[in-house]
């Protein structure tokens, strides 16, 4: 598995796994067009993904500019590899290396998603949008985490 900076290039395999995806799935793929998954990746903040089998398998994208993890998906079949896992710790690395603004994220109750986030330190936090559960991340969390990562 390669993992690397997300690419321009690559929004045509992100649009491809976003839209193969079992939990979390979009009610209407035109609601996310390639411009802004491209906004996202050059502008708002950065993304990360994972190649392997010759296809990206996984990708993560965080914005900077609405302290918010916009994605973190995993291609069917590639679950429970650890990709998840190693492409959260790169983004949020990377944020909390430029700044230390709180982020959030929402994701549906009962998924996948919400224990991962839980098992990755997220604190809940309310609702937000169709009650979907808000997560949030502090900078002095995440330092927890990296001690607990580190030993």
């Amino acid at each position: 598995m390669i993992f690397r900076e997300a690419q321009v290039a690559d929004i045509t395999q992100i649009q491809v796994l976003r839209n193969a995806v079992k939990e979390n799935t979009l009610s209407d793929p035109a609601l996310v067009p390639d411009k802004d998954v491209e906004d996202y990746l050059c502008n708002r903040g950065r993304g990360w993904v994972c190649e392997g089998d010759d296809q990206i398998v996984g990708f993560a994208i965080v914005s900077i500019a609405d302290t918010n993890v916009w994605a973190l998906f995993i291609y069917p079949g590639y679950e429970k590899k650890g990709i998840g896992q190693r492409l959260h710790n790169l983004m949020m690395d990377w944020y909390f290396s430029k700044t230390e603004a709180t982020v959030w994220l929402s994701t549906a109750a009962g998924t996948r998603a919400e224990k991962f986030y839980r098992k990755a330190g997220w604190t809940e936090t309310g609702t937000h949008g169709k009650g979907e559960i808000k997560f949030e991340m502090t900078v002095e969390a995440w330092h927890r985490v990296l001690l607990k990562r580190n030993f």
